[in-house]
């Protein structure tokens, strides 16, 4: 089975309220980010914009087509929307991806892999097999890629695309909040899934360094017991999740936040 690199950062998913991509895509202009339409989803229920990072890593600003409410009751759509993955999330970021290697069958499959890994760590983590996904862009070109969970690159040229107001050169930080109850687990798993140990880990608080496309020492992973009245607030409202997402700049510091999350810059 293939030694295959599972810690590079492919993207991050930012969720908004039904219909709110345009919206979503201006308010992330005015914080200093290039936005790119991106499209609608194959499956018809979702729909993105995109804003590429120099160092290879993407922000999927993502947002439902439709609320609930639109389809009708026992129809299809209904069922498809109501069980999609991210249906019961709450706004903010909600999600992250490594790159993976495409293939949809044998054993050197991520989901093979990481599986593979999980039962030698007994660390728990057991991946869903892979499934095909796809967008079409506002062109009309179909873009296709395949999915493990528990593509298709995106455009970084002309290089517009990735020169940013901000000055965010690429991702510098995750930070993932979680209780106390479940941290250990968590750390055995993500090691599974990362594929290599933390760099730094303690009673509270466990690093692991990543990688980028376009760089070896890429972001770090954060994963950490909430410790502020904000961060416990967190925690209670949306569980384990992303609280905080940081950019390396050149020379802009500082914190802000989306309507749905948080964005720490950090000069580097």
């Amino acid at each position: 089975m293939t030694n295959l690199n599972t810690k590079i950062l492919d993207h991050i998913v930012h969720l908004t309220p039904p219909g709110s991509v345009e919206e979503t895509s201006k308010q992330f202009r005015e914080l200093g980010f290039t936005v790119i339409p991106g499209g609608t989803h194959t499956d018809g229920l979702t729909a993105n914009a995109l804003v590429v990072l120099a160092d290879g890593v993407y922000l999927e600003l993502i947002s439902f087509t439709h609320p609930v409410s639109y389809y009708p009751p026992g129809s299809s759509g209904r069922q498809a929307r109501e069980s999609h993955a991210w249906a019961s999330k709450s706004p903010g970021w909600i999600d992250f991806a490594f790159l993976g290697n495409g293939l949809l069958t044998g054993p050197n499959r991520v989901s093979n892999i990481i599986n593979d890994r999980a039962k030698k760590e007994g660390s728990g983590v057991e991946y869903d097999p892979e499934i095909p996904g796809g967008r079409e862009r506002p062109d009309g070109k179909v873009l296709k890629w395949v999915i493990t969970s528990p593509g298709s690159r995106v455009p970084s040229n002309p290089t517009s695309n990735i020169e940013h107001p901000s000055t965010a050169q690429g991702i510098s930080y995750l930070l993932v909040l979680t209780s106390p109850g479940t941290f250990s687990a968590l750390t055995r798993q993500l090691t599974t899934v990362i594929g290599t140990p933390a760099i730094s880990s303690m009673n509270t608080e466990a690093i692991w360094q990543l990688e980028a496309v376009h760089k070896t020492k890429g972001p770090k992973f954060i994963l950490r017991i909430s410790e502020t009245e904000r961060e416990v607030n967190f925690v209670q409202e949306v569980g384990t999740g992303i609280f905080e997402v940081a950019f390396s700049t050149e020379g802009k510091e500082g914190n802000v936040t989306t309507p749905y999350g948080r964005i720490a810059w950090i000069p580097e």
